[in-house]
């Protein structure tokens, strides 16, 4: 068989279903392979982020490697945003792109480019990428493409690339055969001693602890450790905290779940936090976003036990944690059977967080907002969507909302991109996601959505149970409220020289079923009509006031727990 079929049969092999892609000259025998040799299903996108995108949903929602396919040149780079996200995220998605001709490449030559849209994008991708190859000897792709699945998921997850000139893809292969083998997550071998010692510690700590916290982490998740934690969690019975990235580690209705902390973290969680005396650490890089910018303050007067499989993860910010370096899956579930159960029961701890939770109701943080109160929205959002299989939400002041603010149940999963930031993440991700788990509702703002609004395209053509939820406040609100903040109200290129379509308009146009809706009471019969078919795409447009904030925000330069608008900062923001 030639490399290109034994690419298709390969992925097939590994347990891939779609994949992911715009087409382009130098991908059209992957792409023919594929149709004529699997029974994989070709999503085709209408732009090659889209494309990364909907890779990193799917793999999110299935916990096996996605994958992207892309042609050279300007197919290749525009993957890049998209490489980013699920590298930052720990997301394990394969990216395969087509390169011309090695007889066109221009190799140790002094000139820009020989082939056509030739563009060296292993080297641009290896800063964001475990690894990514040329594949110059076609004899070596079945390894190559072997390396790239077991790499993606083993230690922390993340991306690779594979860069196929066409003729190695016409090539025929001697050996035809292909190795089968799904992976499962490598275990590292850890020295029981060592780890029994460390445990032993946590139960010494617990056991003098008056306000014992977990603060878990995106990394819980990307371990797939969501079983042993929840049981961790169960036996423990200590308080969890969570980051961006953590929000659907605990349902709603679990009376351990406290909330998220960090910049616009719920203000109880924060304040529980602040007045923590340990802290258990699990998945978490305790990035800026999490901490403020007072390290010390946020460190002082507790006692921090850091688990993550990467040491540069642990002491990096945050010091003097007693770090722990394993895979989070085997530990969890070791601490769940060694750990005294209800080591971590404070009944007068969790009833002071229950006081604080009614004390700073997220509903009240916008008690005065004109129109929607943003958070009142989440709520409701979530009571008319318990047949969604997750939440995507975009980057901007609706993402935080949501993560304050979502109801979600014990399966139901909220994605979003953390490390990476990226607007216009959130369609083509639970385009993704939705073919990968079923119904999905995204969450967006005005500004984010029109990054990628050309996938509503594929979102039609392929009738995908999307309900598509746009917080439409006129402005990227985020940044203007950063230039509230910091430049005196100057909203250059956030209100001011910047507009937003009738999204309602456009749906109808791409031939979605949409609403609009303006007015605070008449938000549930929207979304009642919305989910009346969990199956089918519907677009409702939410209309905001222009000028509504979200908060709570940590106060920069104040110790942590103090936020905004109560505090004001004393120092600007460093992210």
């Amino acid at each position: 068989m030639t490399n290109a079929e034994y690419i298709a049969r390969s992925l097939e092999a590994r347990g891939v279903t779609h994949v992911y892609e715009l087409i382009g000259g130098m991908i059209t025998f992957l792409i023919d392979s594929i149709i004529c040799h699997t029974k994989i299903q070709i999503v085709s996108m209408h732009h090659e982020q889209g494309a990364a995108f909907a890779a990193e949903g799917w793999a999110r929602i299935k916990g096996i490697p996605g994958v992207a396919l892309a042609t050279s040149g300007p197919g290749a780079t525009n993957l890049v945003t998209g490489i980013g996200s699920c590298y930052f995220d720990s997301i394990p998605v394969v990216f395969i792109t087509g390169q011309v001709n090695r007889h066109e490449q221009k190799r140790d030559k002094s000139i820009r480019q020989l082939g056509f849209q030739e563009t060296d994008i292993v080297s641009m991708v290896k800063p964001i990428t475990k690894a990514a190859w040329l594949v110059n000897n076609p004899d070596d792709l079945p390894s190559i493409l072997d390396d790239a699945f077991r790499l993606a998921i083993s230690g922390r997850p993340g991306p690779v690339l594979i860069d196929i000139p066409m003729d190695v893809q016409r090539h025929f292969l001697a050996d035809s055969s292909w190795n089968a083998e799904i992976y499962q997550q490598p275990q590292h071998a850890v020295s029981a001693t060592g780890r029994s010692a460390y445990l032993g510690e946590i139960e010494r700590a617990m056991a003098l602890a008056d306000r014992p916290l977990i603060l878990a982490g995106g990394g819980v998740r990307s371990a797939q450790a969501v079983v042993e934690f929840r049981s961790l969690v169960k036996n423990l019975q200590i308080p969890v905290v969570h980051s961006l990235m953590g929000v659907d580690l605990l349902p709603a209705s679990d009376p351990l779940r406290v909330g998220m902390i960090g910049s616009y973290g719920n203000r109880w969680a924060n304040i529980a936090l602040s007045r923590s005396d340990l802290v258990l650490v699990l998945g978490s890089r305790l990035d800026i976003r999490q901490t403020g910018s007072d390290v010390v303050g946020f460190s002082v007067g507790r006692t921090f036990f850091h688990i993550d499989c990467e040491p540069g993860e642990i002491n990096n910010r945050v010091i003097g944690c007693n770090p722990w370096q394993e895979e989070l899956a085997p530990f969890l579930e070791i601490a769940a059977k060694v750990l005294p159960n209800h080591i971590g029961l404070r009944s007068p701890w969790i009833t002071e967080i229950e006081n604080l939770r009614n004390e700073w109701n997220d509903t009240d943080e916008l008690r005065n907002a004109i129109g929607i109160n943003p958070n009142e929205l989440m709520h409701a959002i979530s009571r008319h969507t318990k047949y969604a299989c997750a939440y995507v939400s975009d980057v901007g002041q609706h993402q935080m909302w949501a993560a304050q603010s979502l109801d979600l149940a014990p399966n139901q999963r909220f994605l979003t991109s953390g490390g990476m930031g990226a607007m216009g993440f959130a369609l083509p991700a639970a385009i993704g996601a939705a073919i990968a788990g079923g119904p999905v509702v995204v969450i967006a703002g005005d500004g984010g959505f029109q990054l990628n609004i050309q996938e509503l395209q594929t979102v039609a053509r392929n009738k995908l149970p999307l309900k598509i939820i746009i917080v439409n406040n006129q402005c990227h609100g985020m940044v203007r409220q950063f230039q509230e903040s910091y430049f005196s109200g100057r909203y250059q290129s956030t209100l001011w020289g910047y507009s937003a379509p009738s999204f309602f308009e456009i749906a109808k146009a791409y031939g979605i079923a949409a609403s609009s809706v303006s007015n605070c009471n008449d938000v549930e019969a929207a979304l009642s009509v919305m989910s009346r078919d969990p199956q089918s795409p519907y677009l409702l447009e939410v209309l905001l006031d222009t000028m509504t904030n979200a908060y709570p925000k940590l106060a920069f330069g104040r110790p942590f727990g103090e936020m905004e608008p109560l505090s004001k900062p004393l120092e600007m923001e460093g992210t």
